[in-house]
């Protein structure tokens, strides 16, 4: 097939592939920080200590980090899709076991490392998707779109099954997420061909395509460097601000209050910054969100409590926004072939660095207090803009 025809063809395929992947980020992610809604239900209901529902946390989170890198290598064998569709599929079978089945703690618990096992298919496979289904041009502004999708997800399925808590059991209202997550399952078998994103058919796409061009060996560790640092100043400051905003004088309505203005401007940051960094590209955007960062955490560093909340959503888009241009540079940087395992290693590295972050900062935090401690974290923010610097050499565009 000449290349004229695949290009004409291949319009509203980027379109689904994109479409379904914001879908499968949306439901994932939702399920995720569902947890965080259900723990409370969960202590009650089985009697746990905080240590045991750290714990159920943890089985679920950290499932899904160390088998990201495993799932993009299964993917080169059955296929992308095949394998999120799978996935999803056991997340969703996880819910509906807690939700359906009267489970107890032991049953809870595996079933939680099976839903962590399932979602870790989601972030390394659609994300190389959609870079594959936008490789000729826009691939940054559509992975900002999918990188924003996840947050939705992280307001609606908690905000939904709360508001099903209202008029069902608990076990019900689960089950009914269960069964959305299977619907999604299906879908994403019935909409995607089934080895897309296998070893084959990424052999057959690179034939009628320019062949990859080999970036330099560090390019990648650059970049990787880049996002792991990002997302421990992102995660380093969320966990200061509530206690910065305590010692302006806040109570818990204020820091909830702030907790909303900040992620509100994080998903707007997440979805803006794609496409600002397919116009400016990489260098600038990171310059000028890692610094608006670093200038805002400034801010709340001097300022008194009220300026203070008025810059959080500014604050958010920028300590957010950064992600969606990294996860969109990674397709430059390694061949197509090697594209799942670079989106799970990028993912593993940057869900670790916001694991590790809180501990390492809460270290400096007994040392020199909360306020000073994030003054720690502006510094660290401003050492992705030398590493952007010498990574430009090796990026395409401006």
């Amino acid at each position: 097939m000449a290349v004229a025809q695949i290009a004409a063809q291949k319009s509203p395929h980027r379109r689904t592939v994109l479409a379904v992947a914001c879908g499968a980020h949306a439901l994932h992610d939702g399920y995720t920080d569902l947890i965080y809604v259900l723990l409370p239900i969960w202590q009650t209901e089985f009697a746990l200590s905080y240590a045991a529902l750290g714990i159920l946390r943890m089985l679920y989170t950290g499932a899904m980090a160390t088998l990201q890198m495993p799932a993009s290598m299964l993917a080169r064998r059955f296929g992308g899709a095949s394998l999120l569709a799978f996935g999803t599929a056991l997340a969703a079978g996880a819910y509906l076991t807690i939700g359906l089945t009267g489970a107890g703690f032991a049953v809870l618990a595996i079933a939680l490392v099976f839903g962590g096992a399932g979602s870790a298919t989601q972030h390394p496979l659609a994300s190389s998707l959609v870079s594959r289904a936008y490789d000729d041009q826009g691939a940054r502004a559509a992975l900002g779109t999918y990188n924003f999708s996840g947050d939705l997800g992280k307001m609606a399925v908690p905000a939904a099954v709360a508001w099903m808590l209202v008029l069902l059991p608990w076990r019900h209202a689960v089950g009914i997420v269960g069964a959305v997550g299977l619907v999604v399952a299906l879908a994403i078998f019935a909409l995607l061909p089934r080895d897309l994103g296998s070893a084959r058919h990424v052999a057959a796409q690179s034939k009628s395509v320019p062949a990859d061009t080999a970036a330099s060996p560090i390019a990648f560790p650059l970049l990787l460097l880049i996002g792991i640092l990002d997302s421990g100043t992102r995660m380093g400051f969320l966990a200061f601000l509530p206690f910065v905003l305590k010692d302006k004088g806040g109570g818990f309505e204020v820091i909830g209050v702030a907790l909303t203005l900040i992620f509100a401007g994080g998903a707007a940051g997440k979805l803006a910054c794609g496409l600002l960094g397919e116009r400016l590209g990489v260098l600038l955007t990171v310059i000028l969100t890692e610094g608006a960062t670093a200038g805002g955490i400034l801010a709340i560093h001097f300022l008194p409590l009220a300026p203070s909340l008025v810059c959080l959503p500014l604050i958010g888009l920028a300590l957010n926004g950064t992600s969606s241009v990294l996860y969109g540079t990674v397709p430059e940087l390694v061949t197509s072939a090697r594209r799942e395992r670079a989106f799970g290693l990028f993912y593993t590295g940057t869900i670790g660095s916001g694991a590790v972050a809180p501990v390492v900062y809460g270290v400096v935090g007994d040392a020199m207090g909360p306020i000073n401690a994030i003054m720690v974290v502006a510094v660290v923010c401003l050492l992705t803009i030398p590493l952007a610097i010498a990574l430009r050499p090796s990026l395409r565009g401006p």
